[in-house]
């Protein structure tokens, strides 16, 4: 997937993934009572945090990257028609 946005410093673009539709047992979730999704893949990486230093501290998630992040991380944006989330590298918990 090509953006035509690049994140800066150390923020990651994430596409969440879709909310679920029907519990295990079958029930239909109507979407008023879906939850926000907590897990979604890297899309864009910006290239990292600036140390006090001077270094740049390379970001540890890539392009690709299944990871889970906070209920609320982030700030919703839409780019070519695609709901995305922009937040910090440090607002992700996990690469699974």
């Amino acid at each position: 997937m090509s953006l035509s946005i690049k994140p800066l410093a150390d923020r990651v673009i994430i596409a969440p993934a879709a909310a679920e539709e029907k519990t295990k047992s079958g029930i239909i979730i109507p979407d008023t009572a879906k939850e926000k999704p907590q897990r979604g893949e890297v899309v864009a990486v910006g290239e990292g945090k600036v140390a006090d230093n001077g270094t740049t501290i390379k970001p540890q998630v890539k392009t690709g990257d299944q990871v889970l992040y906070g209920k609320y991380a982030g700030t919703e944006i839409t780019v070519d028609g695609q709901d995305l989330l922009i937040m910090k590298e440090s607002d992700i918990f996990a690469v699974l």
